[in-house]
Order: structure tokens, then sequence, then C-alpha cells
């Protein structure tokens, strides 16, 4: 079973932002990563996102899969 769509939404739940895969895909169409931009230095996040993604980039949360799996999808 694949369960990426799982942790995307929940990581979009997590972030405020709607979760619906409809809603995934637009954010992600609309929303790339400049060329070796971190993902939490892009200017589309609020303050509290930021700091999330971040935090969960450096300390390897539990979030830090769902985080990088963000990452490839806004870096195309």
């Amino acid at each position: 079973m694949d369960t990426s769509h799982h942790h995307l939404s929940a990581l979009f739940d997590e972030l405020g932002l709607p979760a619906e895969p409809e809603a995934i895909r637009r954010f992600i169409a609309s929303h790339p990563l400049a060329a070796d931009q971190k993902i939490y230095q892009a200017d589309f996040w609020n303050e509290a996102q930021r700091d999330f993604l971040q935090s969960a980039l450096e300390e390897d949360a539990d979030w830090s899969d769902a985080v990088e799996q963000l990452t490839v999808m806004l870096s195309r």
C-alpha cells in the first residue's frame, strides 16, 4: 500500500494547509523551490510553518521523511 499520500496529507494538516489530494497537487504546482533552496527558506511559508519544517529536518523528526518528500516534489 502506498502511504505517501497519507504522509503528505498529514504534513499539510500539520502546516495548516488544505490536505485533500487536489489541493496538495495545486500547492505543489504553484509553489516551486528555487535551485538549491532549502524548503524552509521559501518565501511562501509563514514563520510557524518555516520553524516547523526546519526543526523537522534538523532534528530528523518523525516528519522528516514527509518534509523531504515534499522538498523533492517542489524542486521540479
